[in-house]
């Protein structure tokens, strides 16, 4: 709880009372490699701060698999299309390797948010955070080649380091065998 206690206190000014009771809400979780923690067409119904390993958002496509993101330790995500929406997902969330979890159920996050001003001012720092990935990404698929992108993703030692070529390969839109490519003409 150490890694999460430190993350909350770098987005909020948080009393020791009120980090308490917000801790006491989690439940810290292990997985194995590619142990499902979502799948696809159930709603979410929780958030989740990764301690350690990763984890990826993919769907399936026409019997294809497109991963479209992974997050690793030090993160706070949840699936907010279908957590914000109650509507069922359209991606499966897997563990890329043995990963860590603190866990809170969605019932308990609005009880924090709707007990404690700094919880909400939390939330809505990680939102804005997200936001600003988000736009961040877009901009880059619309703007960039898949060499720059991979450039910039490369600035995220965990993200190069964790992802499978296939999913890695998947997020750029090229196959494995063009990324091998673009890995070799960075080498050069």
């Amino acid at each position: 709880m150490k890694s999460f206690t430190q993350f909350i206190q770098s987005k909020v000014f948080i009393t020791d009372e009120i980090l308490q009771e917000v801790l006491s809400k989690f439940q810290e979780k292990e997985y194995t490699p590619h142990q499902v923690v979502l799948k696809r067409a159930q709603i979410a119904n929780q958030y989740y701060f990764i301690i350690s390993g990763g984890l990826r958002f993919f769907s399936n496509k026409n019997e294809n698999e497109h991963t479209a993101w992974a997050f690793f330790e030090g993160e706070f995500i949840t699936e907010i299309s279908s957590l914000a929406s109650r509507k069922p997902t359209q991606f499966t969330i897997e563990t890329i390797d043995k990963t860590r979890l603190l866990v809170i159920e969605r019932a308990d996050m609005e009880t924090l948010y709707a007990r404690f001003p700094v919880w909400q001012e939390f939330g809505r720092k990680i939102w804005e955070d997200i936001c600003i990935q988000q736009i961040e990404q877009n901009v880059n698929y619309q703007t960039l080649t898949a060499e720059g992108i991979y450039l910039k993703l490369m600035e995220n030692k965990e993200f190069i380091r964790k992802m499978p070529i296939k999913q890695l390969a998947s997020i750029l839109g090229i196959t494995p065998n063009a990324l091998s490519r673009i890995r070799g003409n960075i080498k050069k």
